[in-house]
């Protein structure tokens, strides 16, 4: 055998074992996310939320992170169409009212974060997630986005969805959303908890851990409000999206209600319009 034929050959058993070590990851993560799933079956039959839901959020060392557990009324197919694609996730992503933009290009979706809600797009904050497909297979998927910096003295975003698929035409989601802050990203949300955010509660806890919780709230009602539209007709898709998103919102008033129907409504046929007419 000659060198090159040798090398080809290794090149070929190492791609080999990368796949197989790969689908041994998926199938051992199926196994732990349904095993998780068995471990909430309480927790999602009997809750506060009116779905199959479960919140945690966790505090560490200058970071924070949310997670939600839910069925959704979504077969596993279709949830893995929708979040395997970049564009989908721009769509998901804009939906919270303090997103002003979202271009995916490859496998970066550029984004911009506003401090207030009618802040234009381009004095909006920019934050670059970088989309990877972990796991998109027959049993298992897994997407995460992550971002170095982010706003207001923030950095090390992490957002995730990995699902599995359950009888009856439903899938079980696990979605995270996590970062990281130094000390004047501390300072910025505790200033803010002190004021435009003091009377905000959290779902299962107060404090910072209450906002990591509200905000992994919005971005699975995001995910949810996708699937829930994606079969209408395009002409309708946008508002239907829109609608669906708020009036989730509204079944959490206390933690979720930044403002009435008509103003988010008004503002994100805005933020949507812009980035149509960007991407043409």
């Amino acid at each position: 055998m000659t060198t090159v034929r040798f090398a080809r050959s290794l090149t070929s058993a190492a791609a080999a074992c990368l796949l197989a070590f790969g689908a041994l990851q998926a199938h051992a993560d199926a196994g732990a996310l349904r095993a998780r799933h068995a471990e909430l079956a309480d927790q999602l039959r009997n809750n506060t939320f009116g779905r199959q839901m479960v919140i945690d959020s966790a505090e560490g060392h200058n970071a924070l992170q949310g997670d939600v557990y839910a069925v959704l009324d979504h077969p596993y197919e279709k949830v893995k169409r929708a979040l395997q694609d970049p564009d989908a996730w721009c769509d998901i992503m804009l939906l919270p009212f303090n997103t002003k933009a979202c271009q995916a290009s490859g496998n970066q979706l550029a984004m911009r974060i506003a401090r207030k809600p009618d802040q234009p797009a381009d004095q909006a904050y920019p934050i670059s997630f970088n989309f990877q497909n972990m796991a998109a297979g027959a049993d298992y998927l897994e997407s995460r986005l992550n971002a170095g910096q982010g706003p207001f003295g923030t950095r090390d975003y992490r957002i995730s969805a990995e699902a599995v698929p359950l009888e009856n035409g439903k899938t079980f989601m696990h979605m995270r959303y996590a970062y990281g802050y130094g000390g004047s990203g501390k300072f910025a949300m505790q200033a803010y908890l002190a004021t435009a955010g003091a009377n905000k509660v959290g779902f299962t806890t107060n404090g910072l851990r209450g906002a990591v919780e509200r905000n992994a709230m919005r971005y699975y009602l995001a995910i949810d409000a996708y699937l829930d539209t994606m079969d209408e007709p395009s002409a309708q898709r946008m508002d239907k999206r829109i609608n669906h998103w708020f009036s989730g919102t509204e079944r959490y008033p206390r933690q979720l209600r930044e403002m009435d129907r008509a103003t988010y409504v008004a503002l994100k046929r805005q933020d949507y319009g812009a980035q149509q007419t960007a991407g043409r």
